[in-house]
């Protein structure tokens, strides 16, 4: 060994008991991997060939002790400075460069930056730029694999930072309602941001938080290797045999910027100087010495055999081409492929109310697919608010149709969860209107994922809608705009029991997420011949209900009844009144078909007017239809009010008194 004037002094201390050399020497080069890659990749930030960078140096010891500490095939969910993550389950350097230079070999195809990725072949899920989420993805996973016996635990990251977000206290609560094995590590190294944790939280401690939840917590030294990789070892195999979550806080230190054009300024020097004594490679390292463990030669062996391999993988990405724009796969990709099978019914047929056709539909599909989990405020032994779910506890048991507490925004990351690990779920809004409550992950989640990195979120989300039931500004909504402009998303909206049941079985077989829209005020008033047994119905097929040469009708959800009622009070009246059923897919096809045969179209929907579907309808008109049109194309909605309670404002909110009006003026032109 080399013997120094001034001998390192470790800041750590480090317990060898149970490990052998070999195994504290993989650690180390364990350690050194990210090191070394991102000492690599600030040059290249300098040099402009990335364009940001997320720093953990300082923080290595974390993300390889856990991944070393988790069998390869249970998930890890990591943020942005868990480097270590990736190395240690041996994803291939150059791949990793080409995520991060936007290449083809990346595994979002230039769709998405930095760690905005996931990735089935090594289970990882990565995060998304709004942090709380994957807090309760994990939850979804760890549901699954108690669901399919499996004894796994799934390990998730957040920053202190991060658990001030709602996400974080719901994806606690329900790992703890339901006792799901995840792992919940908060890496707090003092900053979120230049925000220091004295005003970011008031507790002393991070894992304090745990006792509410009545979650086991622990706190562990995030820079001491050893230290994390025993105590996660032991953890682990506890949670699997035991299945439950636990709250592990690490204490460790953020050495550079949020991301390097922030920088540290706001941190104070003393401070950085005694986090950076306790730097987690430098000090193993010294142990290692110390312990005639690693020598200076054996430490420059590793270190070239690293830089070796980062040179190398650095120059195989360097050489791929970046990827060039092809509309085609963009739009493709946007969801993942799903062949519509139609699946014909018998010619038996009962009489059935709306909202008894897609409790019928919901029962049967639950008995297609067995990997079918639903869950909902109430929806268990009370069978929901609306009793569409009732009696289905006796029939499918506890573990396949949930109650959840009240956490909008947790229950659709559980179900992203469930999706990533092959299951199919369906989430009951209690109201459409608390879809509002859990609005991120849908539109930033859901919506996208799919798209940057093919993985699709197989969620169905039921949303009880529409006012005519004098249930106010909180209950009576009809938000299809908020999700019809998001691409990624379907959006399915029937008015008939008939369509119900077929179009619901549909969206439960189709791989995407789509919002099905359930108008309250047809639930009990509108009936009609139904199938008794399965069917299925195409999304984006228009229903032609009457045809005429004199104007068409363009609508969907309980307005189709007005329209139907306003025909009906006026049978001079010719016109072709297509049901939408399916917003998004729109088909376009039967619109355009129609306007073209009859020169003039009113388009009447139930949300306010401005922003609503119908202003994009009548826009596709314009441009794809104008040379046939014999009269402006008009739209007629509710007022551009909140949804008011008492009857008679609730009339006058309501848009059918205004359509007579409308489509009668609009006959005149």
């Amino acid at each position: 060994m080399e013997i120094r004037e001034t001998p390192f002094q470790p800041n750590i201390k480090f317990d060898r008991t149970g490990f052998q050399d070999e195994q504290l020497l993989t650690f180390y080069k364990a350690l050194l991997k990210p090191r070394l890659i991102e000492e690599k990749m600030l040059v290249l930030l300098r040099q402009g060939k990335i364009s940001k960078w997320f720093s953990g140096i300082g923080q290595e010891a974390i993300s390889i002790g856990v991944t070393l500490s988790l069998d390869k095939d249970e998930y890890i969910l990591p943020m942005h400075r868990n480097l270590g993550v990736f190395t240690a389950r041996e994803i291939p350097l150059f791949r990793l460069f080409s995520q991060w230079q936007g290449k083809a070999s990346g595994f979002t195809k230039g769709r998405d930056r930095s760690f905005h990725f996931g990735t089935q072949e090594f289970k990882i899920v990565g995060m998304i730029s709004h942090l709380g989420p994957q807090l309760g993805v994990a939850d979804g996973i760890a549901l699954a694999h108690r669901l399919q016996k499996e004894q796994k635990i799934t390990a998730v990251y957040t920053g202190e930072g991060g658990t001030s977000e709602g996400d974080f206290h719901e994806a606690l609560n329900i790992a703890s309602v339901w006792q799901l094995p995840v792992l919940f590590c908060v890496e707090n190294n003092g900053y979120g941001l230049s925000t220091p944790t004295s005003e970011q939280f008031n507790c002393e401690h991070i894992a304090d938080r745990a006792l509410g939840y009545g979650m086991e917590a622990h706190i562990i030294d995030g820079n001491n290797i050893l230290e994390v990789y025993e105590k996660i070892s032991h953890l682990a195999e506890s949670m699997r045999k035991n299945p439950r979550p636990v709250l592990v806080e690490f204490k460790t230190f953020r050495m550079r910027g949020h991301e390097e054009a922030s920088g540290t300024k706001y941190v104070p020097n003393e401070l950085m100087e005694e986090w950076a004594k306790k730097d987690p490679v430098d000090n193993f390292k010294e142990f290692l010495l110390a312990e005639n463990i690693l020598s200076e030669d054996l430490d420059s062996s590793f270190k070239s055999e690293i830089k070796k391999e980062i040179d190398e993988d650095l120059k195989k990405a360097n050489a791929e081409p970046f990827i060039d724009f092809d509309e085609t796969k963009e739009l493709n990709d946007v969801y993942k492929d799903f062949v519509y099978e139609e699946v014909n019914h018998s010619e038996e047929t009962e009489e059935l109310r709306f909202i008894d056709a897609i409790s019928g539909g919901l029962r049967q599909s639950m008995q297609r697919h067995e990997n079918l989990i639903l869950m909902g405020q109430d929806i268990a032994e009370y069978g929901g608010v609306f009793k569409i779910t009732e009696n289905f506890v006796q029939e499918f048991g506890r573990e396949r149709v949930r109650n959840t507490p009240i956490c909008e925004s947790g229950i659709v990351e559980t179900a992203m969860g469930l999706s990533i690990k092959g299951m199919k779920a369906m989430v009951e809004m209690q109201f459409a209107d608390f879809v509002s409550s859990g609005f991120n992950p849908v539109v930033n989640y859901l919506a996208k994922v799919n798209y940057r990195w093919n993985q699709n979120a197989d969620v169905v989300i039921r949303m009880p809608c529409g006012a005519g039931v004098g249930a106010g500004p909180f209950h009576s909504q009809t938000n299809e705009a908020w999700f019809t402009k998001t691409p990624g998303l379907k959006v399915v909206y029937p008015a008939f029991p008939y369509d119900a049941k077929g179009l619901l079985n549909t969206a439960i077989n189709d791989p995407n997420p789509v919002l099905f829209f359930e108008h309250k005020a047809l639930y009990r008033s509108i009936r009609q011949q139904v199938p008794k047994d399965y069917y299925s119905l195409p999304l984006g097929k228009a229903a032609l209900l009457k045809e005429g040469d004199d104007i068409t009708v363009i609508s969907f959800g309980a307005a189709v009844h007005w329209a139907l009622e306003t025909l009906e009070t006026h049978p001079e009246i010719k016109a072709d009144l297509l049901d939408l059923r399916s917003l998004q897919p729109l088909d376009t096809e039967a619109i355009f078909s129609s306007v073209k045969k009859t020169g003039k179209v009113i388009i009447l929907q139930e949300d306010s007017l401005f922003g609503g579907l119908g202003s994009d309808i009548a826009a596709m008109i314009a441009e794809n239809c104008f040379e046939f049109l014999d009269a402006p194309v008009m739209r007629v909605a509710s007022l551009e009010t909140p949804i008011p309670f008492s009857k008679a404002l609730e009339e006058g909110y309501l848009p059918k008194k205004r359509f007579e009006d409308k489509i009668l003026e609009l006959l005149k032109y």
